[in-house]
């Protein structure tokens, strides 16, 4: 007998009967798939959800992955993807991403499910150093990326001093304090 992904997509079940499951309270939205109600979806199963499409090159990021890593309830609108300097070749980009050229290093990516996500630590440097506005929900993604992988601020500090003149780190090192000291008053740990 054949067993079905932890998440499902079209090309499992029809759409029609993937959203009667759903509305019926057997299945759970997982990005653009589904998920049955009593499996646990972790990284892998995230990460496989979002990437349908994706060029192998491209890497989640920011609040894509964090979502990934399961430190943000939902997946963003409009997915965020990078791809590194060192990547000469053309990507194919599906239609709701945005993507970027950075450097990055290949320890700063991890691969669950055969994704390419930056790690944890990355995406608290990047989430700290882009965020266009910042606030109570920034913070609460920053602190849950760091509880789920034990970071400190030490490791924070080292991550934006990694590279010289890192545009915007005096602001991302300013977030990531005021997110883990509880700068907020709505956020509790």
């Amino acid at each position: 007998m054949a067993r079905l992904a932890p998440v499902l997509h079209v090309g499992d079940l029809p759409l029609a009967e993937l959203h009667a499951a759903r509305l019926d309270g057997e299945l759970v939205a997982v990005d653009g798939g589904f998920a049955p109600i009593d499996v646990r979806v972790g990284p892998a199963d995230r990460a496989g959800a979002a990437a349908r499409g994706w060029s192998p090159r491209l890497i989640a990021e920011q609040l894509s992955a964090a979502w990934i890593w399961g430190a943000a309830n939902d997946p963003p609108a409009r997915h965020q993807l990078c791809a590194g300097s060192t990547e000469r070749a053309r990507l194919a980009v599906p239609g709701a991403a945005a993507v970027r050229e950075v450097v990055i290093d290949a320890d700063e990516i991890a691969a669950p499910g055969g994704v390419r996500v930056t790690t944890p630590l990355r995406t608290v440097a990047d989430l700290a150093r882009f965020s266009s506005a910042f606030g109570v929900t920034e913070a609460r993604v920053i602190r849950n990326l760091l509880d789920l992988d034990r970071l400190s601020l030490a490791d924070c500090r080292g991550a934006l001093d990694r590279r010289r003149n890192l545009p915007g780190k005096t602001r991302a090192w300013a977030r990531i304090c005021q997110a883990v000291e509880g700068g907020y008053p709505e956020l509790t740990r």
